[in-house]
């Protein structure tokens, strides 16, 4: 079975990232707000780098994006899959865990697929637990790291657990991060809520926008999730 997976204008190498792409990265790389103004970005955990490539793809190029994993192979892979694609001078793949990453300014986006498990049981491959687990990167870490690095204007974006939704918020509030947009997903229209994608911003805002996504109607995506990823999906 091969390892690549074909978008409309990228291909994803799959094999030697430690956490293979998956639907979460594909619904915050779509959904996540992005301003044509947004010219410096970060992926914290960039994985296969699909969601930095959305992301240039969605920009037409015209930004910097940094993407940084603690997993070589994976940062590696995410390197290979920058330099095959169209946006390669727009994408910079680094090894490095978020903790010593020291970057020369500020950012006007900040997104991550971060791992969510925290004191579960473990995966036996090392790499796939480091990817999923909450020890070597947690959501505070990210709120941290954004209060202190987004620009003024900058805004946050988080794919998590629908169950993680209140602590995310305070975590977030703790640092003067503010919630201005919510999406939940569904798998289905009778199933609970399964994700959330939360962002934030310094800027306090009297409303907060909340959506909706269902991801299946029947056996095929549902008329909504064809429309958010019409122009990634063959």
């Amino acid at each position: 079975m091969s390892d690549t997976f074909r978008f409309k204008h990228f291909a994803i190498e799959n094999g030697d990232a430690a956490l293979k792409l998956g639907t979460d990265a594909v619904l915050l790389g779509a959904a996540m707000t992005l301003s044509p103004s947004d010219s410096r970005l970060l992926d914290i955990g960039t994985g296969t780098g699909v969601i930095a490539l959305m992301a240039a793809q969605r920009l037409d190029g015209q930004c910097s994006i940094d993407a940084i994993d603690i997993d070589e192979p994976s940062a590696k892979q995410a390197a290979l899959n920058f330099s095959n694609s169209q946006w390669s001078r727009s994408l910079n793949a680094i090894w490095l865990p978020l903790q010593k990453y020291c970057p020369r300014s500020g950012f006007d986006c900040i997104f991550s697929n971060p791992p969510y498990f925290d004191g579960s049981l473990r995966n036996p491959d090392a790499r796939e637990s480091a990817s999923r687990h909450t020890d070597s990167l947690s959501y505070h870490d990210i709120c941290a790291f954004s209060a202190e690095h987004l620009t003024p204007d900058g805004h946050l974006s988080l794919i998590l657990p629908s169950e993680e939704e209140k602590r995310l918020i305070r975590t977030a509030a703790s640092f003067n991060l503010h919630l201005f947009r919510i999406i939940r997903i569904r798998t289905t229209p009778v199933k609970a809520h399964k994700r959330i994608i939360a962002e934030f911003t310094k800027h306090r805002f009297s409303g907060v926008a909340e959506e909706e996504i269902t991801l299946q109607t029947g056996n095929k995506r549902s008329e909504e999730y064809r429309l958010l990823t019409k122009d990634f999906y063959l």
